[in-house]
């Protein structure tokens, strides 16, 4: 069985209250008896894009697994590079893939500097689609972005999801390799499906969003916890997740 770990939104800003968070998820990770195989974090590392928030990133989310990043909207990719990936800075899309276990999981860019939504560029989908063409029929890929393509009934966080998905959907839908799609960006942990596959949102690291029409929590109840997702691919191929409040 392979055991992913799937953070999001950690949001980190130099402060304190940022880094207690993850500390908790990634203490969460470590201690738990079936070691994961990797940690996907869907973006919004950190909080401004700013290099000192960079550097608390990179201290806060040290593993001894490997921790596959991709960039959000709060995210700048010139030094989400350098301090994250260990590479020359750069302002192209951050798109990478990673082989986990029997499994691929594709990272997909899918910010726009400048804005608060998304879009893939073509040059990620281009590559997206050699990563699947050359995928094995029965080796399963998980494509990992942080804006989510299908609306999830948050109004504000689906006001800035990610724009023309419709040409990711195509490219789903051609190949059967890809079990399920990864996203962050909402706040919420949510399950839904996008091109006959799952959707699995993240939820933040970072304070929850609730739906317009749930109630406020009591005051005085101070912010709820992180929160994280843990995605357990069987032998037979099917996913299972759980989410977990720490």
């Amino acid at each position: 069985m392979l055991v992913l770990a799937h953070i999001s939104d950690t949001h980190l800003d130099g402060g304190e209250d940022g880094a207690e968070r993850v500390r908790r998820v990634m203490g969460h990770i470590r201690a738990l008896e079936h070691p994961v195989d990797a940690i996907v974090h869907t973006g919004d590392v950190v909080d401004k894009g700013l290099p000192e928030e960079y550097r608390q990133a990179a201290e806060e989310l040290r593993a001894d697994v490997p921790m596959l990043l991709c960039p959000g909207n709060h995210d700048a990719r010139a030094p989400f590079r350098e301090f994250l990936l260990g590479e020359e800075p750069a302002d192209g899309p951050i798109d990478g893939v990673h082989r986990v276990g029997r499994a691929l999981v594709a990272v997909c860019d899918t910010s726009v500097p400048g804005e608060h939504w998304g879009r893939l560029a073509e040059a990620t989908l281009d590559r997206l689609e050699g990563v699947l063409a050359a995928a094995p029929a029965d080796t399963p890929v998980l494509i990992a972005l942080h804006h989510h393509p299908a609306d999830l009934g948050i109004a504000y966080v689906d006001e800035i999801r990610q724009r023309d998905e419709h040409r990711l959907a195509a490219l789903i839908e051609r190949y059967p390799q890809v079990a399920a799609v990864l996203c962050g960006h909402a706040h919420t942990s949510a399950v839904t499906s996008f091109a006959g596959r799952p959707l699995l949102v993240a939820p933040s690291v970072a304070p929850q969003l609730r739906m317009e029409w749930e109630p406020a929590p009591p005051a005085g109840d101070g912010a709820p916890p992180p929160m994280l997702a843990l995605h357990l691919l069987g032998g037979d191929g099917r996913l299972t997740t759980h989410f977990r409040a720490v």
